[in-house]
Protein backbone atom coordinates (compact mmCIF):
# COMPACT_ATOMS: atom_id res chain seq x y z
CA UNK A 1 0.00 0.00 0.00
CA UNK A 2 1.15 3.51 -0.82
CA UNK A 3 0.50 6.49 1.42
CA UNK A 4 0.03 9.79 -0.41
CA UNK A 5 -0.33 13.22 1.18
CA UNK A 6 -1.20 16.25 -0.94
CA UNK A 7 -0.53 19.85 0.01
CA UNK A 8 -0.49 23.31 -1.53
CA UNK A 9 -4.13 23.95 -2.32
CA UNK A 10 -5.94 27.16 -1.48
CA UNK A 11 -7.83 30.18 -2.76
CA UNK A 12 -6.32 32.10 -5.65
CA UNK A 13 -7.54 34.80 -8.01
CA UNK A 14 -8.02 34.12 -11.72
CA UNK A 15 -4.69 34.34 -13.49
CA UNK A 16 -2.81 33.33 -10.38
CA UNK A 17 -0.59 30.33 -9.65
CA UNK A 18 -0.37 27.49 -7.16
CA UNK A 19 1.99 24.57 -6.74
CA UNK A 20 0.63 21.32 -5.40
CA UNK A 21 2.85 18.66 -3.86
CA UNK A 22 2.21 14.97 -3.22
CA UNK A 23 4.52 13.16 -0.84
CA UNK A 24 4.60 9.37 -1.22
CA UNK A 25 5.72 6.59 1.07
CA UNK A 26 5.43 2.84 1.15
CA UNK A 27 6.77 1.91 -2.26
CA UNK A 28 9.71 2.43 -4.56
CA UNK A 29 8.53 5.80 -5.76
CA UNK A 30 11.00 6.31 -8.56
CA UNK A 31 9.87 3.22 -10.46
CA UNK A 32 6.22 4.13 -10.81
CA UNK A 33 4.08 6.53 -12.81
CA UNK A 34 2.17 9.13 -10.83
CA UNK A 35 -0.92 11.13 -11.70
CA UNK A 36 -2.83 14.23 -10.68
CA UNK A 37 -6.60 14.14 -10.99
CA UNK A 38 -9.35 16.57 -10.05
CA UNK A 39 -13.02 16.44 -9.23
CA UNK A 40 -15.30 19.46 -9.39
CA UNK A 41 -18.70 19.49 -7.64
CA UNK A 42 -21.21 17.40 -9.54
CA UNK A 43 -18.62 16.14 -12.00
CA UNK A 44 -16.62 12.96 -12.45
CA UNK A 45 -13.00 12.75 -11.41
CA UNK A 46 -10.75 13.46 -14.38
CA UNK A 47 -7.08 13.07 -15.21
CA UNK A 48 -5.15 16.34 -15.16
CA UNK A 49 -1.58 15.17 -15.74
CA UNK A 50 0.56 12.06 -15.53
CA UNK A 51 4.29 11.46 -15.31
CA UNK A 52 6.12 8.18 -15.88
CA UNK A 53 9.22 6.91 -14.13
CA UNK A 54 11.17 8.15 -17.15
CA UNK A 55 9.52 11.57 -16.75
CA UNK A 56 7.40 11.34 -19.86
CA UNK A 57 4.38 13.56 -19.27
CA UNK A 58 0.90 13.92 -20.65
CA UNK A 59 -1.83 16.45 -19.91
CA UNK A 60 -5.52 16.99 -20.28
CA UNK A 61 -6.24 19.37 -23.16
CA UNK A 62 -7.83 21.84 -20.78
CA UNK A 63 -4.57 22.41 -18.87
CA UNK A 64 -1.92 22.09 -21.61
CA UNK A 65 0.42 25.05 -21.60
CA UNK A 66 -0.71 26.15 -18.13
CA UNK A 67 0.09 23.21 -15.82
CA UNK A 68 3.36 21.33 -15.40
CA UNK A 69 3.81 18.01 -13.63
CA UNK A 70 7.24 17.07 -12.29
CA UNK A 71 8.79 14.70 -9.79
CA UNK A 72 11.69 14.63 -7.36
CA UNK A 73 12.54 10.99 -6.74
CA UNK A 74 15.02 11.85 -3.98
CA UNK A 75 12.14 13.42 -2.03
CA UNK A 76 9.48 10.88 -3.12
CA UNK A 77 7.37 13.82 -4.23
CA UNK A 78 5.42 14.74 -7.34
CA UNK A 79 4.41 18.33 -8.08
CA UNK A 80 1.80 20.12 -10.11
CA UNK A 81 2.65 23.70 -11.01
CA UNK A 82 -0.54 25.49 -12.02
CA UNK A 83 -0.31 28.85 -13.79
CA UNK A 84 -2.91 31.12 -15.39
CA UNK A 85 -5.59 29.57 -13.23
CA UNK A 86 -9.22 29.88 -14.29
CA UNK A 87 -12.45 29.58 -12.28
CA UNK A 88 -13.12 26.29 -14.08
CA UNK A 89 -9.97 24.84 -12.50
CA UNK A 90 -11.76 24.91 -9.14
CA UNK A 91 -11.86 21.35 -7.81
CA UNK A 92 -10.44 18.95 -5.29
CA UNK A 93 -7.09 17.75 -6.65
CA UNK A 94 -5.94 14.21 -5.94
CA UNK A 95 -2.65 12.44 -6.35
CA UNK A 96 -2.66 8.82 -7.52
CA UNK A 97 -0.04 6.10 -7.56
CA UNK A 98 -0.88 4.71 -10.99
CA UNK A 99 0.62 1.25 -10.49
CA UNK A 100 -1.09 0.44 -7.20
CA UNK A 101 -4.24 2.55 -7.57
CA UNK A 102 -3.79 4.29 -4.23
CA UNK A 103 -5.15 7.82 -3.80
CA UNK A 104 -4.33 10.72 -1.55
CA UNK A 105 -6.95 12.53 0.50
CA UNK A 106 -7.14 15.49 -1.89
CA UNK A 107 -6.49 19.21 -1.61
CA UNK A 108 -9.00 21.93 -2.47
CA UNK A 109 -8.16 24.49 -5.14
CA UNK A 110 -10.53 27.42 -5.52
CA UNK A 111 -10.08 30.02 -8.23
CA UNK A 112 -12.24 33.05 -7.57
CA UNK A 113 -12.09 36.81 -7.40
Amino acid sequence: QVQLVESGGGLVQPGGSLRLACAASGHIFSFYPMGWYRQAPGKQRELVARITSGETTNYADSVKGRFTISRNNAKNTVYLQMNSLKPEDTAVYYCKAERTGDWGQGTQVTVSS
